[in-house]
């Protein structure tokens, strides 16, 4: 019997299991709010803060020290325990400018885009 060729087989039959175990642990790890940003506006978003629309404080920059270009989108997650349905966002441009929404169920949403022309903001839905 070949030990070396019965090791590489169970040393990728345990690569495999663990590669669908993380997998399947990383969908259930996801929170009932987490949804898709997308900027489809002509601006670079350089702050994005999403809030519990209860809460004084908008919390931390979502994207850090990234940006979120004109046309590209970002994947939001949440914390599994996070139990809040409605949400306040922020978003804020590379001079301070900001625009805010209130009151969104991301319970019910999946993908916000983000739209901006003629000085005028507002979000699609789904």
């Amino acid at each position: 019997m070949n030990t070396t060729a019965t090791t590489t087989r169970v040393l990728r039959a345990f690569a495999v299991s663990t590669a669908l175990f993380l997998a399947v642990a990383q969908l259930f790890a996801a929170g009932k709010q987490d949804f898709t940003l997308v900027n489809a506006t002509s601006v670079e978003i350089h702050e994005v803060y999403v809030s519990p629309h209860n809460s004084n404080d908008w919390e931390e920059d979502v994207l850090g020290r990234d940006t979120l270009p004109a046309g590209a989108n970002v994947h939001i997650t949440f914390d599994r325990a996070e139990a809040a349905a409605l949400w306040d966002l922020k978003v804020v441009d590379k001079d301070g400018n900001s625009i805010e929404w209130e009151n969104l169920d991301l319970l019910k949403i999946s993908k916000l885009t983000l739209h901006y022309k003629d000085g005028r903001a507002w979000a699609d839905v789904e």
